[in-house]
């Protein structure tokens, strides 16, 4: 049940990174309508795992884009 919570919410951080350049983590979560970290945490892990973001750290914020 988790591996398929984890696919549904990198889904919808997928679909609120496309079409931009990068959001911050914080920007991300509201534009993706996440509200736990963890949830969070565990949706952007799933997208690194299969290479589909790239993050960086900017000017002490998280920013997360798509490859």
């Amino acid at each position: 049940m988790l591996k398929e919570k984890a696919g549904a919410l990198a889904g919808q951080v997928w679909e609120a990174l496309n079409g931009t350049e990068g959001l911050t983590q914080k920007q991300l979560k509201k534009a993706a309508k996440i509200k736990a970290d963890k949830d969070f945490f565990l949706a952007l892990g799933w997208l690194l795992r299969e290479d589909k973001v790239v993050t960086s750290e900017v000017e002490g914020e998280i920013f997360i884009k798509l490859v």
